[in-house]
């Protein structure tokens, strides 16, 4: 059994993904044993044969690439790769990431060493070198109604500040799919990632799910880990990809909060897209997702195709 088992997802990216490759090979000890699990999830094969060819170049006995013909999405594609793992712990990592320093070592250093921790993230950098926001508090319908500065102002133990620098590791309630590392065995306990989710708020929900079925399954910021991500080089913004954001969202809510919450947030989602349309027209699809309930059926899961190769 390895130490860590780190997986990877590429979606016609493959430069992004080598240098991920690249860089925690380089800076990752010796002290720990780990393996590489990559997904390509349905590329266009000039892309995944580019990925091929590069990885061959590498020559890293360790890793292995897996081809899905299907585009399985975030969640999808890391229950793909698990299948093939070995590890003590799942690093699920964006391969639009690349390692500051032993970011590896430390997370796993720090999940043997604390009782009452499943999960943990490093701290998050930008491509400028400046501290992102690294963990989130659970979705709720009073976070969606309030926001997040009203819940850091009202209750600061249970919802420390995300802008804030921490030196040492905090408890948090969720960290981001972008680099989160957690015990396979918790992991497999709820079931892993609710492949019902296409994009978005999959980590959210697997940290919400731990902490209320595994006795230990608390959830950490490690800050002495560091990464640097380069966002969003799979997915670029468009109206389809902010309905599927808001697609999760009403998901997830309903699933952890109950139809009632649900409810409240979506017609307050139409009343408020309802005047933004008015201004921006383009918000107008928006309006119209959120009158018809927001529902799976309409997720870009469904439009996906099977790739011949």
């Amino acid at each position: 059994m390895k130490d860590i088992s780190i997986i990877l997802i590429n979606y016609n990216s493959s430069s992004f993904t080598i240098d991920c490759i690249k860089s925690i090979i380089e800076k990752t000890s010796n002290d720990i044993s780990y393996e590489f699990i990559v997904v390509d999830n349905a590329s266009e094969l000039d892309d995944y044969l580019l990925l091929d060819k590069k990885i061959k170049e590498l020559q890293v006995s360790n890793l292995k690439l897996i081809r899905s013909k299907y585009n399985t999405g975030f969640g999808g594609g890391n229950m793909h790769g698990i299948q093939f793992s070995n590890g003590k712990y799942y690093a699920f990592v964006n391969n639009d990431t690349i390692l500051q320093n032993d970011c590896l070592n430390i997370v796993f250093n720090f999940l043997e060493k604390t009782e009452d921790a499943s999960i943990c993230a490093p701290q998050q950098y930008n491509e400028q070198g400046e501290v992102q926001k690294s963990f989130d508090h659970f979705l709720s319908l009073r976070r969606e109604l309030f926001g997040r500065k009203v819940l850091e102002k009202i209750n600061p133990t249970k919802y420390p500040k995300r802008k804030k620098i921490y030196d040492a590791s905090v408890k948090v309630q969720s960290v981001p799919g972008s680099f989160l590392v957690v015990s396979a065995d918790a992991f497999e306990k709820v079931g892993g990632f609710d492949t019902n989710i296409f994009l978005y708020y999959e980590e959210t929900d697997l940290c919400y799910r731990i902490s209320k079925n595994i006795s230990n399954g608390h959830c950490y910021l490690v800050p002495q880990g560091r990464y640097t991500h380069f966002k969003g080089q799979s997915t670029q913004k468009s109206i389809a990809i902010k309905k599927e954001l808001k697609i999760s969202l009403l998901y997830v809510l309903r699933k952890n909060s109950g139809y009632l919450a649900y409810q409240v947030l979506r017609s307050w989602l139409t009343f408020k897209f309802f005047f933004k349309s008015i201004i921006k027209p383009k918000n107008f699809s928006l309006f119209i997702l959120f009158l018809k309930g927001a529902s799976l059926s309409e997720s870009l899961k469904l439009k996906q195709t099977i790739a011949r190769k």
